[in-house]
């Protein structure tokens, strides 16, 4: 008797399922889970430009003459650069870019001064952080700057041109806005679209009247649940590798890391914002309050707070607290870390952020599931 009910629940979740999806077909909607995670990648990739804010600054002095200190101090001084002199090897420095803890390496080479003194030209390494191209861009103009400005202060005019910089950006060497910009689009479309979506599905049976039939059956919210979210689930499991597809094909993104954990953390991301839809859906009555809310909710820190215009590290102490709020962060640097990096679960940093994603995941699917009655309100 037990295995034949447990058979008519699953009926019903496979009924209310296929109702579903019929659904989604007669209304168009399906066509706008498509058309619109595309509409947004076009859109925005083509139209987002980067600003430039701090620039996070190690040196690493070889010489320790007296030339090459007078050269650190004019970056210690000045108000562009939060600029520290390490002792660490170049291996280690450029380690720190990859964990995002750098943004300018400045590397003074042995025998500075000397070859300076003796008319023999010298050279600068300056490595940037190009994963923001016009952050970058201005990151290695303001260098040149002051390194040439304080060659004039120095030293004689003949000394002051023997000096040449050797300028490399990491991770975005061709300093391409699309290679930073269309990333981060990823994280907002998956964030906006499924919620909408979720939100909707179960807005529409409260304004039509037909979630009394959900009332009145015997179907547990569980199973409810789980027929209304695994179509959407199913649906914008596609558009994860429809948005790599425009990423890497049509924007001509690089991928440098693993796919299966750009698979992986999209996933569990797109369940996080089935989870936000559902919250929605509980407290709201009509599509469009549902629509709109869901909309401010999700549009308004998936650009703010993603990483996308402005890098996190870049921001003041209170929205830094505010982005750590949001998932959209944690997904981000995820996938900027699969598209330019490449470090993959060899990052501790990775690590935390993909557990803090299962966390919201899973707290968000069950505290909606909490607070939806089974009762008339």
């Amino acid at each position: 008797m037990d295995d034949w009910s447990d058979a008519m629940k699953l009926g019903v979740v496979r009924a209310y399922m296929l109702k579903e999806i019929k659904e989604l077909l007669r209304s168009k909607m399906i066509v706008l889970v498509y058309l619109l995670p595309t509409m947004i990648v076009i859109l925005f990739g083509y139209g987002i430009r980067l600003e430039v804010t701090h620039a996070r600054t190690v040196i690493l002095d070889h010489d320790q003459s007296r030339l090459s200190r007078d050269l650190i101090g004019h970056f210690l001084h000045s108000k562009y650069f939060d600029t520290r002199v390490m002792n660490i090897t170049e291996q280690q420095a450029l380690h720190r870019i990859k964990q995002a803890k750098t943004e300018i390496l400045l590397i003074i080479p042995e025998g500075f001064e000397k070859r300076l003194i003796q008319g023999v030209g010298t050279e600068i390494g300056v490595f940037v952080d190009g994963a923001f191209p016009i952050r970058g861009e201005t990151m290695a103009n303001y260098v040149e700057g002051v390194i040439f400005d304080a060659a004039r202060r120095l030293m004689p005019p003949k000394e002051a041109k023997l000096i040449t910089i050797d300028n490399r950006n990491l991770f975005n060497q061709a300093m391409r806005d699309e290679n930073a910009i269309v990333p981060g689009l990823i994280g907002l479309i998956l964030l906006v679209a499924p919620a909408i979506l979720s939100a909707l599905l179960i807005v529409k049976e409260k304004e039509e009247g037909t979630i009394f039939n959900f009332y009145s059956s015997p179907i547990k919210k569980s199973e409810f649940l789980l027929a209304k979210l695994f179509p959407a689930f199913v649906l914008h499991s596609v558009n994860i590798f429809l948005l790599f597809l425009w990423a890497t094909w049509l924007f001509e993104v690089p991928f440098r890391g693993s796919f299966a954990l750009y698979w992986f953390s999209a996933e569990i991301y797109v369940l996080i914002s089935l989870g936000v839809g559902l919250l929605v859906s509980i407290i709201t009555s009509t599509q469009i309050v549902a629509t709109v809310l869901t909309i401010i909710i999700t549009i308004i820190p998936g650009f703010l707070y993603s990483g996308m215009l402005m890098p996190i590290s870049a921001m003041s102490a209170e929205s830094v607290i505010e982005a750590h709020i949001y998932p959209v962060m944690y997904f981000n640097h995820i996938v900027y870390d699969t598209f330019l990096v490449g470090q993959g679960l060899a990052s501790p940093k990775n690590q935390l952020y993909l557990a803090i994603l299962l966390i919201y995941a899973v707290g968000l699917i069950l505290l909606g599931s909490f607070l939806m009655k089974k009762e008339l309100r």
